[in-house]
């Protein structure tokens, strides 16, 4: 224990030179808007598919729900281009979580 100024200091944590940019945990969080959703500075305009790596635009809304988690009526979104929608659709028919697939403007939280 180190003391400065009246307080006791702990010591120098034995990782703090492992850690990049001398942040406890490694990088700083993103930015976290503080804002509601529907605030300008916070809503992406610009919509992309789901599929793991795929920055192309969203063309298509795939819904889906997991009858263990959710009750009947809940529909979670899956964003898709054109190239990953059947991949994704076949994903979650596969589970039975599959619901309908919308072209994307018609996706009913786009609210």
């Amino acid at each position: 224990m180190q003391q400065s100024a009246g307080r006791i200091e702990p010591p120098p944590s034995q990782f703090a030179r492992l850690v990049p940019d001398g942040f406890p945990r490694g990088r700083p969080a993103p930015f976290i808007c503080r804002f509601p959703v529907w605030h300008d500075a916070c809503v992406d305009e610009s919509l992309t598919c789901s599929a793991r790596g795929c920055t192309a635009p969203a063309v298509w809304a795939v819904l889906w729900n997991n009858p263990k988690l959710h009750t009947p009526e809940r529909r979670k979104t899956w964003l898709a281009c054109d190239e990953h929608r059947q991949s994704l659709s076949d994903f979650l028919a596969a589970r039975q979580f599959l619901k309908d697939v919308v072209p994307v403007e018609d996706r009913p939280d786009q609210g």
